[in-house]
């Protein structure tokens, strides 16, 4: 509890009792610098242990409601109205499924195929073919202000919320401030809390029906309140920004938000290309953009056989499935949708699905089965890549870039295909390695 409090960097007594009777205190004065000279040590370990029991034996709900008058403090200072801090922070609940939540690990390491399978997939297609005839006018004019195709717009809305049919059912204000008060990332939530309240305020917005994602994304879009507060606008002109009743409202703050986040006007997001048998895995990598000019000389093409061009841009290329999938060049829009979800997957999900809603066709092969680790194992494939003197840093259970780069230095020296992805030959063959010896 103590850590609860001292987040604030404040006292809070116990008791109003305790609070009438307490001495003033003040940081960092003479008076208090003094007191504190003149204090037995001895006198001080013992405060502070009875004070560290007293914290100990109050229930979560107790230290719940302790931290909400603390929260309010907060909220007085960033000017959230005596009205929503007294009758909406003030009655704001402790939700102990949201810390579940937050705590939860997968078991799991998801597979490229698994996901994008779940995601792009015909009624999601569909769909956003008919939101697109619904709102081609509207899309239109967003893409002449802001330079956001409409299709990324869907395809963003569509991954989201499912074109608003599922926004989440968690009570924002109870999700954020639960969040807050819980240690892990406090000062986060209780920033994105201070900025929920604000648009309370400031959108005349019912707390009731502010309900989203367990962590407080919100509407159509799943915007945290920080981003609604920044770039959200008002796209059906009715004087308030509402993200969850106003389709018109969701797709001018997404387009106003790409293009705050360096969205480029006129370039795609990518594309899926073809690579000659020959390939040189190595250069593949989200982090190692190269020249067109490079792909060309190195066989790569677009589906087809036509050539990549000569526009003096620079692609990434993507193998998110291994060397039997399909392969992707990525161009810094990519990198713009990452911003938004900073997730290979999401991202090439994102433009691919924007892709067939366009009308464009599916990917040009089938997408592999791959193998399926737990995140145990995945922890002991990079362990034993630091091992081998691959360091692919602190071993989390993630099959990020580091571990695919230690991967493809791995596949490199025992003469694999250098892809970066750990099928089971791979993983077996990482694992036979004997660890070096100390000599």
């Amino acid at each position: 509890m103590r850590t609860i409090l001292n987040r604030f960097s404040a006292v809070v007594c116990l008791s109003v009792l305790a609070c009438l009777s307490a001495p003033a205190y003040s940081q960092g004065t003479d008076k208090d610098k003094a007191t504190k000279e003149v204090q037995n040590p001895a006198q001080v370990m013992a405060t502070e242990h009875a004070q560290n029991k007293m914290d100990e034996a109050l229930s979560p709900r107790a230290q719940f409601a302790q931290c909400v008058v603390e929260l309010q403090s907060q909220a007085q200072d960033a000017g959230v109205s005596v009205r929503v801090s007294r009758d909406v922070l003030g009655q704001a609940k402790y939700k102990e499924k949201i810390i579940s939540l937050d705590r939860n690990q997968p078991e799991f390491v998801q597979t490229f195929t698994d996901y994008f399978e779940k995601r792009v997939n015909t009624w999601r297609i569909e769909k956003g073919q008919q939101m697109l005839a619904k709102h081609r006018a509207f899309l239109g004019e967003l893409n002449k202000q802001y330079g956001v195709p409409a299709q990324y717009l869907l395809a963003f809305w569509g991954l989201e919320t499912n074109f608003g049919s599922y926004k989440g059912k968690s009570p924002v204000i109870d999700s954020l401030v639960t969040l807050a008060c819980d240690n892990r990332r406090s000062r986060y939530f209780s920033s994105e809390l201070m900025q929920a309240l604000l648009l309370i305020d400031r959108e005349d917005l019912d707390d009731k029906q502010m309900v989203g994602s367990w962590a407080g994304a919100m509407g159509h879009t799943q915007f945290m309140p920080s981003a609604y507060m920044k770039y959200a606008v008002d796209g059906d002109k009715d004087g308030h920004i509402n993200l969850w009743d106003s389709e018109k409202d969701a797709l001018a703050s997404a387009a106003n938000f790409l293009k705050n986040l360096g969205w480029q006007t006129g370039f795609k997001w990518g594309r899926e290309v073809s690579l000659p048998a020959s390939f040189d895995y190595t250069l593949v990598g989200k982090n190692t953009p190269k020249p067109l000019s490079l792909w060309n000389r190195e066989g790569v093409t677009r589906i087809g056989g036509n050539a990549l061009g000569t526009a003096d841009i620079k692609g990434a290329l993507l193998v998110p499935a291994g060397h039997e999938g399909p392969a992707f060049l990525a161009y810094k829009n990519f990198n713009v949708i990452l911003r938004w979800n900073n997730s290979e997957y999401y991202g090439i999900a994102v433009g691919h699905l924007a892709d067939r809603i366009a009308g464009l066709g599916t990917l040009s092969k089938p997408l592999p089965k791959l193998p399926s680790y737990t995140v145990d194992e995945m922890r002991q494939l990079q362990d034993k890549l630091n091992v081998l003197g691959f360091d692919v840093g602190k071993a989390d259970g993630i099959l990020g870039p580091g571990t695919r780069a230690g991967i493809s230095q791995f596949q490199r020296k025992q003469n694999m295909i250098a892809d970066g992805y750990p099928d089971r030959e791979v993983f077996d063959a990482l694992m036979r390695q004997a660890d070096p010896t100390n000599s």
